[in-house]
């Protein structure tokens, strides 16, 4: 049986109301505590199970008592508050139940009611109570009724995309306290984060948005239904552009909203808007200082960047339902807050997504597609440094948010993007027939000729970390048509940069093979075997060189062959190119970082009982080398660095082959 909170207040006046799950969506109030635990509300409740009691509206500007003003707390609300309908405890019908989707604070009270006066535009309109218990809560009520007065001036965006504000209750009680209720609406009984959490929320949501083609041109497509990644897709656009909006409509009025999560956002089945939830925590970008318009410039993008991230967040759980989990969840964050950069989250993430299909989860098939579009927005979103970050415009015309109808224009940024993506899809096939090597020979070219970073200063920064190799152009050799006496199956081969001190041009690579050994002449059904390790440290220097492209006629060295120049040629003067690629034929040379290694340390550790021979070893080695690209072998075959950025990084050998790396976490 799973159990709900609403209310939770450490102090003396402290209560914990608990409900059992069950089908209906709202839920029975049932108090923990002997004592009476909804005192504002206990003659309301005696006097509602006798007769409805007529409402009476007011204006709040009424006339203080000397008590409130003695009271210090209470007697300027009304004056605070301006124009906002103030109510009496006596004008709701307070229902028994709560929706499970209405949880507040610690330090918050909340009931649904019905309003009960005819002569009231909110008559029978169910709507929420939120009583305020604390100071500090206090404070947050009347700043969404003070956030309210800045947004109502658009009052059609403020209706579609935020919880509406309809007034407040205050009284004050025998024993001098001043009480502060808050009277907002009601947007259905889910939050997003309950929606999220049913097993059939995908036809449900659907239902309750009552999508039609009508409503999916909103988002660029042109048709309803098909498979669940498209449905999905479909359903997070919509979603995703209706918050991006409403945050959007905030920060156009000088607001941040700082508390956006799944709980506070409600999908309205009247208008099918997602609200905005409470703004009790809204923040101002300029403050009443005379410091500089620097300073105020510089807490908007703060503000903004913050509220980004939020977003981020909620865009991540939505389309990966693992995320959910808050051990996931709890990892996913400490690999942000330890300083990896976002962009490198599919290679965090892929062993999660991949752990119950091979093929992945519906969320990775999603964030996959178009060229990996939405794992480039979730790094944007996500991006370590605030002023990084995209904006709430920018991010409502990136390609993930656009559907197919909606001709985009990409930025130079999403070309690179997309081409890596599809580089490491192609080698994540594991096999490579003719037609995927010379295309992955294409992708390469293209990234090296769009290299944002040809500079050795870029890679001063880029190059050190933990990268991860994907794929090399050179030659392949497997165990398929072979039957060595020791089959070696290699594992996760990686690339270590660290950066020496003095010189700061230096850096100490190490390659590391990670493989097992399988002895015996059939293969066992667990292939585990024995495990070893091969480490390859060398120094490299790195400075400014260039990489000449000689066309094969002319001399037998070439970094490219004539039939790869040749298409990416065609590639670039292809339509879709044309704009992004940077030239009109293959330049003779290019930019690039040039290395230079000296000497070469090896080390190999193997288990037992292989380690106690010494041929067994030796033979394991040359199993290795045969198997592991040379480069990673011998380091000072490794002449050059043609691209980099904080996901991607390709090397070329001596020979002219391409060594595709992403970047790991270490």
């Amino acid at each position: 049986m799973a159990f709900g909170r609403i209310g939770a207040n450490p102090s003396v006046e402290a209560i914990d109301l608990r409900f059992p799950s069950i089908n209906s969506l709202t839920l029975l109030l049932k108090p923990v505590f002997s004592r009476p635990i909804l005192r504002p509300f206990d003659q309301l409740l005696r006097r509602s199970s006798k007769k409805c009691v007529k409402m009476t509206c007011k204006a709040s500007k009424s006339i203080a008592s000397d008590e409130n003003d003695k009271m210090g707390g209470l007697s300027t609300v009304d004056d605070e508050l301006g124009l906002v309908n103030k109510f009496e405890m006596s004008d709701f019908e307070v229902s028994d139940r709560v929706s499970i989707g209405l949880g507040g604070r610690g330090d918050e009270l909340v009931f649904e009611a019905l309003v009960k006066n005819p002569d009231s535009p909110l008559y029978n309109t169910r709507v929420v109570l939120r009583e305020l218990t604390s100071v500090q809560a206090q404070r947050r009520g009347k700043r969404a009724i003070e956030v309210f007065k800045k947004l109502v001036r658009r009052r059609l965006l403020y209706l579609s995309y935020s919880m509406q504000v309809h007034g407040y209750v205050s009284s004050s009680t025998s024993d001098n306290h001043a009480e502060f209720t808050l009277v907002h609406g009601y947007h259905g009984s889910f939050s997003l984060r309950h929606w999220l959490q049913q097993s059939d929320w995908l036809p449900t949501l659907e239902a309750t948005l009552a999508l039609d083609e009508e409503s999916v041109r909103k988002v660029g497509d042109d048709s309803i239904g098909g498979p669940a990644v498209s449905r999905k897709l479909r359903l997070i656009r919509l979603l995703m552009r209706d918050l991006l909006i409403g945050v959007n409509y905030l920060h156009s009025h000088g607001l941040a909203h700082t508390e956006l999560r799944l709980e506070n956002l409600h999908v309205s089945p009247v208008d099918r808007h997602i609200k905005v939830g409470f703004l009790g925590n809204a923040v101002d970008f300029i403050e009443n200082t005379s410091n500089s318009k620097v300073f105020n410039s510089k807490r908007r993008q703060m503000m903004i960047a913050f509220d980004m991230r939020c977003v981020g967040f909620i865009m991540a759980k939505m389309v990966l339902p693992e995320l959910m989990d808050p051990v996931i969840f709890a990892e996913f964050k400490s690999f942000l807050t330890k300083g990896n950069d976002p962009s490198c989250l599919r290679e965090f993430m892929l062993p999660i997504l991949c752990k119950n299909s091979p093929s992945g989860s519906i969320g990775l098939q999603i964030l996959d597609r178009n060229w990996g579009a939405g794992w480039n927005l979730l790094a944007l979103l996500l991006a370590p440094k605030p002023f990084d970050r995209i904006s709430c415009l920018d991010a409502l015309r990136h390609p993930f948010l656009c559907g197919p109808r909606w001709r985009v224009q990409p930025s130079m940024n999403v070309i690179r993007w997309g081409l890596g993506s599809t580089a490491v899809r192609i080698t994540e096939e594991y096999i490579y027939r003719q037609p995927q090597r010379n295309r992955l020979s294409y992708f390469v070219e293209l990234m090296e000729m769009l290299n944002p970073y040809p500079k050795p200063k870029n890679w001063l920064e880029l190059l050190p970390g933990k990268w991860r190799l994907l794929y090399c152009t050179g030659r392949h050799i497997g165990l398929t048509l072979r039957q060595p006496a020791h089959r070696v199956l290699i594992g996760d081969v990686h690339l270590i940069v660290d950066k020496i001190s003095s010189p700061k041009t230096t850096f100490k690579f190490t390659s590391d093979i990670a493989f097992n050994v399988i002895t015996g002449q059939d293969w066992p059904h667990d292939k585990t075997g024995t495990p070893g390790n091969l480490k390859v440290m060398s120094p490299s220097r790195l400075r400014a060189g260039r990489r000449q492209y000689i066309k094969k006629e002319n001399s037998e060295m070439s970094f490219s062959t004539s039939s790869s120049a040749t298409s990416v040629v065609k590639i670039s003067s292809s339509r879709k190119w044309k704009k992004a690629f940077p030239y009109k034929e293959i330049p003779s040379s290019l930019p690039v970082a040039k290395l230079a290694s000296s000497e070469i340390e090896l080390t190999m550790n193997l288990g037992e009982p292989l380690s106690n021979n010494v041929d067994d070893a030796k033979h394991v080695l040359k199993e290795v080398r045969l198997q592991v690209p040379p480069e990673m072998f011998d380091l000072s075959k490794v002449v050059c660095g043609t691209y980099v950025d904080s996901r991607l990084l390709v090397l070329r050998s001596v020979n002219g082959s391409a060594l595709i790396f992403t970047r790991s976490c270490r």
